[in-house]
C-alpha cells in the first residue's frame, strides 16, 4: 500500500500538498494540483483515515439524521449538505428515523459512538430533547434542518413556513376561493404549527373567518392526504380550495380526487408545500410552495463545519430561509369567476419569491 511521502515523492510536491489537496484546506496551483491527483491515482493511495483521526482528534464525519428518507424532499438536503462536506473533505453518514424517537436516540449515540464531527438533524416529534442536549455538551455540534425541538437553543436552518403558508392563502384569495381547507402535518411539530399558522393569518387578512371544519391534521404521510382529501370531499357544503401541507400528503389527496370524479379546479382547487418530481406530468400541475432543500442542506453542513472548525462561535441561532410561490394550472379561478378577479396571476402560470424577514 502507497504512502503519503511515496505520493509526494512522484508528484514531485510535498508531503504538506498532498495532504492540503486531499483534505481541501488550502489553495494549491492547478498545475500541482493535477499532479497529486495523477500521483494518487497512479499509486492508488487511499489515506489512513483511522490513524489520522486519532493524531488529529478529529474523523472527518458528519451525520445526516432525518425522519423519513422516503420523502422526496429529504433527497434534496441530502445532496446540498454532501456536496458542501466533500468540498472541505467531510464524509456525510445518513441515517433515517422513521419519525420513531427511540430510534432517534438509538442513532444519535451510534453516531456519538462512532466519533462523528457533528451531526445534522432534523428531529422527529415530541419534546424528548435530552439525547440533543447531551450530545452538545459532549462537545459535538448539532445544527437542526427542516425542524427544530420547542424550547431549545439550537442552530437551525428552516424554511419561512409562516409567509409560504400565508402567501399561497394569499393567491387562492386574490384568485377568488373564499372556502379554503387545509391538510396540515403533525401539530406536535413546529413546522406544521408554522403552517397552519400562515394559513390562519392568510385567511384574517382576507377577511374570511377561520372554520376548524377546514383544518384537518395529518401525518406527512401519503395516505392521510387521501383520507383527509376523501373526508373533505365528500363533506355536504365541500371547500373550494385545499392547500396541503407537503408533497406526499398532496399524492393521497390527488388519488382521492381521481376516485372520487372530482375535477381540479373547476370543481376544488388545489396547493401544496413542496414541489413534486414529475409535476410537469400532472394533469391540472399543481400550484406549490417550493422549498430550498438543496439551500437548506448546503448551508446547515456550512454552518456544522464552521462550528467544528472553529469559523464561528456565535450564539446558537434559527435561519430562516425563503420558499417561493409557483403558481400552476391546479389553482386557476373557475369560468364563473373570470373576469372578476384582477391582475394576471390568475390568467397564466408564475413564480413569485417571497422574501424572508
Amino acid at each position: 500500500m502507497a504512502t503519503i511521502a511515496e505520493v509526494a515523492k512522484r508528484a514531485r510536491a510535498s508531503t504538506g500538498t498532498v495532504s492540503n489537496v486531499i483534505r481541501g484546506t488550502a489553495r494549491v496551483s492547478p498545475a500541482l494540483r493535477a499532479r497529486v491527483e495523477a500521483a494518487i491515482r497512479e499509486l492508488d493511495f487511499h489515506p489512513n483515515e483511522i490513524a489520522r483521526s486519532l493524531k488529529v482528534n478529529q474523523t472527518y464525519m458528519l451525520g445526516l439524521v432525518l425522519p423519513d428518507v422516503t420523502n422526496p424532499f429529504f433527497p434534496q438536503i441530502i445532496r446540498g449538505a454532501e456536496d458542501r462536506a466533500l468540498e472541505r473533505g467531510f464524509l456525510l453518514v445518513t441515517a433515517n428515523t422513521d419519525e420513531q424517537i427511540e430510534r432517534e436516540r438509538r442513532i444519535v449515540s451510534a453516531l456519538r459512538s462512532r466519533r462523528v464531527d457533528g451531526i445534522l438533524l432534523a428531529p422527529t416529534r415530541g419534546k424528548d430533547v435530552d439525547h440533543i442536549r447531551r450530545t452538545i455538551e459532549s462537545g459535538i455540534p448539532v445544527v437542526c434542518l427542516d425542524r427544530a425541538p420547542a424550547g431549545m437553543k439550537i442552530d437551525a436552518v428552516m424554511l419561512d413556513n409562516v409567509r409560504g403558508a400565508q402567501e399561497c392563502v394569499r393567491h387562492l384569495i386574490r384568485t377568488g376561493y373564499r372556502s379554503i381547507a387545509i391538510i396540515t402535518g403533525p401539530l406536535e411539530l413546529g413546522v406544521a404549527r408554522e403552517r397552519l399558522r400562515g394559513y390562519e393569518e392568510g385567511l384574517r387578512e382576507g377577511g374570511i373567518e377561520v372554520s376548524r371544519n377546514l383544518i384537518l391534521e395529518g401525518d406527512f404521510r401519503e395516505n392521510s392526504g387521501y383520507r383527509l382529501a376523501k373526508d373533505l370531499l365528500l363533506q355536504f357544503a365541500r371547500p373550494s380550495a385545499i392547500l396541503v401541507c407537503n408533497g406526499v400528503m398532496a399524492l393521497g389527496a390527488l388519488q382521492a380526487f381521481e376516485e372520487l370524479g372530482v375535477r381540479c379546479p373547476e370543481d376544488v382547487a388545489i396547493a401544496n408545500f413542496d414541489d413534486i418530481a414529475g409535476n410537469s406530468a400532472f394533469h391540472p400541475q399543481l400550484t406549490v410552495v417550493s422549498q430550498p432543500g438543496y439551500e437548506i442542506g448546503s448551508f446547515g453542513a456550512t454552518l456544522l463545519m464552521d462550528r467544528i472548525e472553529g469559523k464561528t462561535t456565535r450564539k446558537p441561532s434559527v435561519v430562516r430561509m425563503a420558499p417561493t410561490l409557483i403558481v400552476r394550472e391546479s389553482t386557476r379561478s373557475r369560468p364563473s369567476l373570470e373576469g372578476s378577479i384582477a391582475g394576471d396571476e390568475s390568467r397564466s402560470p408564475q413564480q413569485k419569491a417571497i422574501p424572508s424577514v
